[in-house]
């Protein structure tokens, strides 16, 4: 018989164990990635997707995770970090996005009929200067806005990113000559923008890749979606090292310092406005990085795609996991793209699919009518046509219960101290040995 003190002895450890294994980052990170991709397979399976099919989805989940996991970091530094409360963030995107696009257009002469001029620079150079336009127009923002409170911060911030969308959108703008040299942001119909370098490597005939990924029945299309996914994960990668390594230092105490108590942190003779206005300016050229990636690579641009949503959205996402926490910014960010920016698509498809459903219902008052008239068919139909909104209403009612149930967010109880040493764990390990036998009262 086994003995009972050994087997308790051996669970303990065993729990122990698992408990420490827990606690890195990495470990919860791939965790809940694992929960989302596992239930994505369960609904493409039920959706009767081929490999190709459950491949693309998984494509389009990961690559949104990832985009969206790079402006959560922005904001976590902005606002977990500095305590900046900026909700420009999709400003700075178009800035990068725009200034890119216009510096790889054709100059006028050499380009198709019909179709923008721009300066005619190579790509590389193009993004370093769509990076650097974000950066000043970064500071430029900056610069006032610092002075006011959060809240009105806030409201600059928004009211500048607006500007920006509204300046790109102006018939006036869509093309223009200065210092003798034509360009144009397309205006509200948009501009078509670089070719992106992961899609032409793979474009030419005879790719080995692609014809071997072929061959086993796999669309060969996704090989350049994919491998430009992992281009985009190892710009994550960067950002999240950047970041974290930004945090330790002595940059990133003075930060968070600010963000706990700005005046105790001018008292130790520390710049704050210097200190908020560079942290805002790297976040800015991070973003303008962002958009020349994200809307950038896809071919082409417009005012459209860079409306406040999309920065309420990666707000969303840092709530989730909780301010002050990177691996929280993540892991808020897969949850939010894999059950609320996503989940609802899948859901219409999946009742579609299993429910004999017929019809639309275009109002919701009609919808309201037939339900109490005793038929639920048609508020079903009218929610399954608003995927959109229902969207909207499932990160509503999913923000009331997290604030309710956990204000600080999912990993907020880890938000970062600005001293390098914790000061309330030293003072419990002075109590606990004190209560030792022997040990010093305090």
């Amino acid at each position: 018989m086994s003995d009972p003190t050994v087997t308790d002895s051996l669970g303990e450890s065993l729990s122990a164990l698992a408990s420490d294994y827990w606690e890195n980052d990495a470990v919860k990170i791939a965790a809940t990635l694992g929960l989302v991709y596992g239930l994505y397979l369960v609904a493409g399976v039920l959706l009767g997707y081929d490999l190709s099919g459950q491949l693309n989805s998984l494509r389009r989940l990961t690559f949104l995770i990832v985009l969206y996991s790079i402006g959560a970091l922005v904001v976590n530094l902005h606002w977990g970090y500095s305590g900046l409360f900026n909700i420009g963030v999709v400003g700075f995107m178009a800035v990068g996005a725009y200034t890119t696009t216009i510096l790889t257009r054709p100059i006028q002469g050499q380009n198709p009929t019909g179709t923008l001029p721009g300066l005619g620079l190579p790509l590389p150079i193009a993004i370093v200067g769509g990076v650097l336009a974000a950066t000043a127009v970064g500071y430029v923002a900056a610069l006032p806005s610092l002075r006011l409170r959060d809240d009105y911060f806030a409201i600059v911030t928004l009211a500048f990113a607006e500007i920006i969308r509204i300046t790109a959108k102006a018939s006036a703008l869509q093309e223009f000559t200065i210092f003798g040299v034509t360009i144009g942001t397309g205006g509200g119909r948009g501009i078509r923008t670089y070719p992106n370098p992961v899609d032409q490597f793979f474009s030419g005939p005879g790719q080995p890749l692609v014809t071997a990924v072929s061959g086993l029945g796999i669309d060969g299309a996704l090989v350049p979606g994919w491998a430009f996914v992992l281009v985009v994960a190892a710009l994550l990668g960067i950002v999240f090292w950047l970041i974290v390594r930004l945090a330790e230092s002595p940059f990133g105490r003075v930060l968070k310092g600010i963000r706990d108590d700005e005046e105790a942190t001018a008292a130790l003779a520390k710049d704050t406005a210097s200190f908020k206005i560079r942290a805002f300016i790297i976040g800015c050229a991070v973003l303008g990085l962002l958009g020349i990636v994200w809307q950038g690579s896809q071919g082409y641009i417009a005012p459209g795609l860079f409306v406040p949503q999309l920065t309420f959205f990666i707000w969303i996402a840092v709530i989730v996991g909780g301010p002050g926490s990177n691996t929280g910014s993540i892991i808020g960010t897969i949850l939010f793209v894999g059950f609320i920016y996503l989940g609802p698509g899948y859901l219409r498809r999946l009742v579609e699919q299993y429910l004999s459903l017929s019809g639309t219902v275009s109002t919701f008052p009609n919808a309201v009518g037939s339900l109490l008239a005793g038929d639920p068919q048609a508020i079903l139909l009218y929610t399954l046509d608003q995927t959109s909104a229902l969207r909207v209403v499932l990160t509503g009612v999913f923000l009331v219960w997290l604030l309710k149930t956990r204000p600080e967010g999912l990993l907020g109880e880890r938000r970062e101290i600005a001293s390098s040493i914790d000061l309330e764990e030293r003072v419990r390990s002075r109590r606990a040995g004190s209560n030792e036998p022997g040990g010093d009262a305090e």
